[in-house]
């Protein structure tokens, strides 16, 4: 078949050209595709498990199982002796699973068992806080501590999931309280600065004397008064490390606050 008089191919031969580029496009296309699938098969099979992907880009994992931690969204309010004033416990979780789940699998399963560990925990605080004074944070906290000391691990399931939760917690005071306590604190602080200031100037006059008994003790045999006066600087050294001691022993253990007297009914 010839070309036209103006030198272009014929409608039936440009059809036939079509037809011959659209199989090769084709043809390319499907050799293509076919080595994208090749190269990724592995990608898209590993994706749809609880498991990373396997590649020469995949990061590799960290050793041991994975761990998500997640803070309690607000603070826990546990009511005082009295319920008047609250103690605020900052609460933070520690979440596991011995099984291999990927990290969105794990967030799900937390955000599922969270509100679980967060009223277990409220549980605690407030058994602990029954019995303390409003301004007692610190001794509710050691509390706290030595409860979860106790049992450390708390352990969740669903279906074959399990999940282990390690809780840790903090104890604020109520801001409302803390007008009235400062005044109080100040005044303890004042104190101990004084205590620590006393307790340098003894030791420092300790000090001074052992130097003064030992120059003493060179010319004692030579003088009957240089010998009096190192034994009287010797005593007095042994009575104020003997003061120095029941000091620091009365400021160690603190004798209790006498109990208010009771009043007498009228006769």
């Amino acid at each position: 078949m010839t070309d036209a008089p103006d030198g272009r191919p014929r409608p039936a031969q440009q059809w036939r050209h079509r037809g011959v580029r659209g199989v090769a496009i084709a043809r390319d296309a499907g050799v293509r595709g076919w080595r994208w699938w090749a190269r990724n098969w592995d990608r898209l099979v590993a994706a749809l498990q609880d498991e990373a992907p396997v590649g020469s880009a995949a990061a590799p994992s960290p050793p041991g199982p994975l761990v998500e931690q997640r803070d309690a969204p607000r603070l826990i309010a546990v009511p005082a002796r009295g319920y008047v004033y609250s103690f605020y416990v900052r609460a933070t979780f520690a979440w596991s699973s011995p099984a291999s789940l990927r990290s969105e699998v794990l967030s799900w399963y937390v955000q599922y068992f969270q509100a679980n560990a967060i009223q277990r925990l409220t549980r605690l605080a407030a058994d602990a806080a029954r019995d303390l004074p409003p301004h007692r944070a610190g001794d509710l906290e050691v509390a706290l501590q030595r409860a979860l000391a106790e049992d450390p691990l708390w352990h969740y399931q669903r279906g074959d999931i399990t999940l282990t939760c390690r809780p840790d917690a903090a104890v604020r005071l109520d801001e409302r309280i803390m007008p009235a306590l400062q005044p109080h604190v100040d005044r303890l602080v004042k104190l101990e600065y004084q205590f620590e200031e006393q307790m340098r100037r003894a030791r420092y006059a300790e000090q001074l004397s052992r130097q003064w008994a030992t120059i003493l003790s060179v010319h004692a045999d030579e003088d009957a008064d240089l010998a009096d006066a190192r034994d009287h600087m010797l005593t007095a050294n042994r009575e104020a490390a003997r003061w120095i001691a029941e000091l620091l022993h009365r400021h160690a253990n603190p004798a209790p606050e006498p109990p208010p007297p009771t009043p007498t009914p009228p006769v």
